[in-house]
């Protein structure tokens, strides 16, 4: 069994807004909010979108259960008063702020920029469908600090049934995102095994160019170099590209000795509406790197399969 898992399912023990405070002191010998605050390296945020009360309860427990966390940020795409209300239940470590609905990057963006301006060491962009037991995030910041050659971090990730969850890929080709969002699963079936490195050693790290997008824990100094998100992309592709931009100069790294679980709805396979924003900002991430020609993506994909190659004949 991986560490962080409990069964097939992680269950997360609800904390009480009011004591989150009573928590952190716990945690610090006597400490308040404020002082743990000052200790912590790690900056989160959350876009959300009129996202339900339980799922970003679920969420904030997880992340303000870990003295890793300095403080979270809540971007509103949708500017509604629950949310803002269920914030203010946790300030002073959540802060709200309501923005327009320019897309999904562009609400991170605010939050990152505020990590950048405070010097904060991580920033950890995450869904509101995710959620972990205690000692993952401390897991993951320990890894981060003991390899200061990796800018960003991802987990092992599993559906809420337990059923591991493909978090991380070669870059993909337009061949690759036809097949995951329009053929059945029986078509191309050797070939999605390899764009979900299936045949990896699950127990291994490995250097990836593309993370998904629910859990990335950033180095700040590697976004100085990289860049923030791309704004042009409403949603879904923007992982890609920021993942893509910090592996030319950087590890970007899947880490399987911590494990999260993500809700994953996959809304693009079953809304129309949906669909089309994802077909959209494909295009527009294909144009600005290529569609058949994309030497870049040739090199990442190349050193991701000799890394495994090598993994694999290294036991």
């Amino acid at each position: 069994m991986r560490p962080g898992t409990s069964g097939c399912i992680l269950c997360i023990p609800s904390l009480a807004a009011t004591r989150i405070n009573d928590y952190i002191c716990s945690i610090y010998g006597g400490m308040n909010a404020s002082n743990a605050m000052d200790e912590a390296k790690i900056d989160a945020s959350i876009v959300t979108y009129h996202t339900a009360d339980d799922e970003l309860r679920t969420c904030l427990d997880a992340l303000l259960a870990s003295p890793c966390i300095r403080i979270v940020h809540i971007i509103d795409n949708s500017s509604d008063s629950a949310t803002e209300k269920l914030a203010a239940q946790y300030a002073p470590r959540v802060t709200y702020t309501p923005h327009p609905n320019t897309g999904y990057g562009d609400a991170h963006n605010v939050a990152l920029r505020r990590t950048l301006d405070t010097g904060t060491p991580y920033h950890l962009v995450i869904n509101s469908d995710v959620y972990f037991t205690a000692g993952t995030l401390e897991r993951c910041l320990a890894y981060m600090d003991a390899h200061p050659e990796a800018g960003q971090l991802i987990p092992h990730t599993i559906f809420p049934d337990g059923h591991e969850q493909h978090v991380c890929h070669p870059l993909p080709t337009p061949l690759d995102m036809l097949m995951r969002g329009f053929l059945p699963q029986r078509w191309l079936a050797s070939r999605r095994r390899r764009y979900d490195l299936i045949d990896r050693d699950p127990a291994q790290v490995i250097n990836p160019p593309y993370h998904h997008g629910c859990f990335m824990l950033l180095r700040t100094e590697a976004l100085r170099t990289a860049g923030l998100f791309d704004p042009r992309y409403f949603m879904y592709p923007e992982d890609i590209d920021l993942t893509r931009r910090l592996h030319r100069h950087c590890r970007t790294v899947y880490y399987p000795e911590a494990t999260i679980v993500h809700a994953h709805r996959a809304e693009s396979k079953t809304s129309w509406r949906m669909r089309k924003i994802h077909i959209i900002n494909m295009l527009k991430y294909f144009y600005k790197w290529g569609f058949w020609f994309d030497a870049e993506r040739r090199k990442f994909n190349s050193q991701l399969k000799r890394e495994i190659r090598e993994q694999k004949n290294t036991k």
